[in-house]
């Protein structure tokens, strides 16, 4: 099971084609600096995809329209 559902994020954001763009860019973001913005103990995710999915669902992803 994903975590979070994906229905609860689509709720923040407005398509899954943005949720992607999102979410992959800011795993790669983690990839490259090593810069994650809860601990890594607070993240029930062991990936960083799942991360970003953690950190949209969160709130600490802020999309500017």
């Amino acid at each position: 099971m994903i975590y979070p559902s994906i229905d609860k994020i689509l709720n923040i954001v407005d398509s899954k084609y943005e949720l992607v763009y999102i979410v992959a860019s800011r795993s790669k973001q983690m990839e490259r600096t090593g810069y994650y913005q809860m601990k890594e103990s607070e993240y029930h995710s062991k990936k960083n995809i799942g991360r970003a999915l953690e950190e949209v669902y969160e709130n600490l992803i802020h999309v500017k329209r």
